[in-house]
């Protein structure tokens, strides 16, 4: 009433109880049923069983068998979820499909977790599985040594599959939160021709094979191949945590044709070091050019382990060459050169970029004893383009006249002689009417 666009509810009324019983179907009517109501369905991805082929695609999820459970699943790679960047692990790990993730976790009572939950157990990421070679479920194979480093070779499959941790002690109390981070890559196997068998140093660094940086010549931009004693890594320098600390865990990779340079802040044990000169070296060394030593650089971007040739050993020059007068002081590097010498090689139209050597350059400094907690570091990379090029090509070669080079040089002659005859001729008329007129006189 007073005309407002109000209603009321009303509860508990059977009236007003439009809900109707459902009907009653029995196995023998289903298919009637089906007939006059059936429409599409859509299956739960669950539900469906996935089409295995005989080897491995680009973007498939890579298979793993429980032996104890005989149960198949999935290799996963934790990801980050939404804007808070939580942990979601149900994210499959796609073949081929190289990449690094980060999230975070939360722990309620971190001390606890530590040993229960199996995100913080190194184990749980390899244990008690192992990787198919092929995604074939009727065919489990033996156990391999299990890595997520992960070395395939064409349409034969995956070949073998490793792990690698980086742990750190870590200490908290409740309501602590934790990032972790993960990385999944592939290597593509070196082929083996018939009637060879691999010989010791290349079965050694068959699961070191990095992806070509060029081919053959370096890529502007590509990573800088270097060798450890034949395992091949990229060439990497300090990264800086938010604080400005140096990370224990990341590191820039060096990228063909590009200067760099980075800085972080080292922290040390005055207290516990002081008495060992070699540790503290041994420790700015290792942060300024990794835990693996670079001995050896790649010449061209497809430079393979075993080819002696395709490598140049890197020029090192280290504090012990900076030797200073100091009883009290430790000589330690805190700049770090990299000098890289390159060129172009081969046509003019395609040329290659290939690498002509290399040199560790440490810049050290005497560091006091029981005066420095933090020490400064810095890596510096210069790329010297040492190319020569040839010199322009001339002109077209001319043809070679038999004539003089001015072809009217006979009728500029005959000119030349007639208007001199002419000048000379008007001179001897002038010279005889001045000799006629003083003679009258």
């Amino acid at each position: 009433p007073g005309g407002h666009d109000l209603f009321c509810v009303q509860l508990d009324d059977s009236k007003l109880n439009y809900f109707q019983q459902p009907q009653g179907i029995k196995g023998s009517d289903f298919s009637k049923f089906i007939e006059k109501y059936g429409k599409h369905t859509f299956s739960a991805p669950s539900e469906v069983q996935p089409s295995l082929s005989a080897f491995y695609r680009a973007g498939d999820p890579i298979l793993i068998y429980f032996d104890s459970l005989s149960a198949l699943s999935t290799l996963r790679q934790p990801v980050k979820m939404g804007a808070s960047g939580l942990c979601a692990d149900g994210n499959p790990a796609g073949f081929l499909d190289s990449k690094s993730t980060s999230c975070t976790r939360i722990f309620a009572n971190l001390s606890k977790s530590c040993i229960t939950d199996p995100v913080l157990d190194a184990a749980s990421y390899y244990r008690d599985f192992t990787v198919l070679k092929v995604p074939i479920n009727d065919t489990i194979v033996q156990s391999m040594k299990v890595i997520y480093e992960i070395e395939f070779s064409g349409t034969h499959g995956i070949q073998s599959v490793s792990v690698r941790f980086k742990v750190s002690n870590i200490s908290g109390n409740s309501g602590s939160s934790l990032q972790q981070h993960f990385t999944l890559r592939f290597w593509v196997s070196a082929p083996i021709l018939p009637g060879h068998f691999p010989s010791l140093q290349a079965t050694r660094t068959l699961s070191h094979m990095l992806p070509r940086s060029g081919n053959p010549g370096y890529i502007t931009g590509a990573p800088l191949l270097i060798a450890d004693s034949g395992a091949m890594q990229h060439m990497s320098i300090l990264w800086s945590e938010g604080d400005g600390s140096c990370s224990q865990f990341h590191r820039h990779t060096v990228q063909f044709g590009r200067n760099m340079r980075t800085g972080c802040k080292l922290s040390l044990s005055p207290i516990l070091e002081e008495s060992n000169c070699n540790y503290i070296q041994q420790k700015l060394y290792n942060a300024l050019q990794g835990m693996k030593k670079a001995e050896d650089l790649a010449i061209t971007g497809s430079a393979h382990s075993t080819q002696a040739e395709e490598w140049t050993t890197i020029l090192i020059q280290n504090c012990s060459m900076q030797a200073v007068n100091c009883t009290s002081c430790c000589m330690v590097p805190v700049t770090l050169e990299i000098q890289i010498l390159w060129t172009k090689v081969g046509l003019l139209s395609n040329p290659q970029a290939q690498i002509l050597g290399a040199r560790y350059l440490y810049q050290c400094q005497p560091l006091k004893f029981l005066s420095t907690s933090v020490v400064p570091l810095t890596t510096v990379v210069t790329f010297t383009d040492m190319t020569e090029w040839p010199e322009p090509p001339r002109g077209q070669p001319q043809v070679h006249w038999k004539l003089p080079f001015d072809i009217f040089f006979p009728f500029k002659v005959a000119m030349n002689l007639e208007r001199s005859y002419r000048d000379n001729l008007a001179a001897c008329f002038l010279l005889i009417l001045i000799i006629t007129s003083i003679l009258c006189f």
